[in-house]
C-alpha cells in the first residue's frame, strides 16, 4: 500500500503570518490527476493547522493550472490567515449571468457524467 504522507511548512512568500501549504508526496500537477487517497487527509491537516494558528478567518485555497493562477506545478493547498481586510487573501469574483434554464441543463449534464 502506498503511502498517503503529507508535508507541511511555512509558505517562503506568504499572504499574511502562518501562510501554510500542505502537500502530498505523490507528483501530480493537478487535482485531478492525484489518487483519492491522498486527499483524505488534506482537509483534517489544515484545520489543524488554523486551529494551531489560532486563525479566526481563513482561507483554504487550491489551484490547477496556469490561467487558475497556479505557479508551482504540484498539487497543494494553501492555509492562508486572514488577520485583516489587507492581510491574506484578496477575492474578487467576476460573476456571470446564468439563465435557470442554461443552469438546469448544465446541471443535468454534468449529473449524467457523475
Amino acid at each position: 500500500m502506498a503511502s498517503t504522507a503529507k508535508f507541511s511548512f511555512l509558505d517562503i512568500g506568504p499572504l499574511s503570518k502562518g501562510h501554510a501549504l500542505i502537500i502530498p508526496k505523490y507528483h501530480a500537477e493537478k487535482l485531478h490527476e492525484l489518487p483519492d487517497e491522498y486527499l483524505a487527509d488534506a482537509l483534517p491537516i489544515a484545520k489543524k493547522i488554523a486551529t494551531a494558528l489560532g486563525a479566526e478567518n481563513y482561507n483554504i485555497l487550491q489551484n490547477n493550472g496556469k490561467l487558475a493562477h497556479q505557479e508551482v506545478g504540484h498539487v497543494h493547498v494553501h492555509v492562508i490567515p486572514k488577520p485583516t481586510e489587507k492581510e491574506g487573501l484578496v477575492v474578487g469574483w467576476n460573476t456571470q449571468d446564468i439563465s435557470k434554464e442554461e443552469m438546469a441543463d448544465l446541471h443535468k449534464e454534468l449529473v449524467g457524467k457523475l
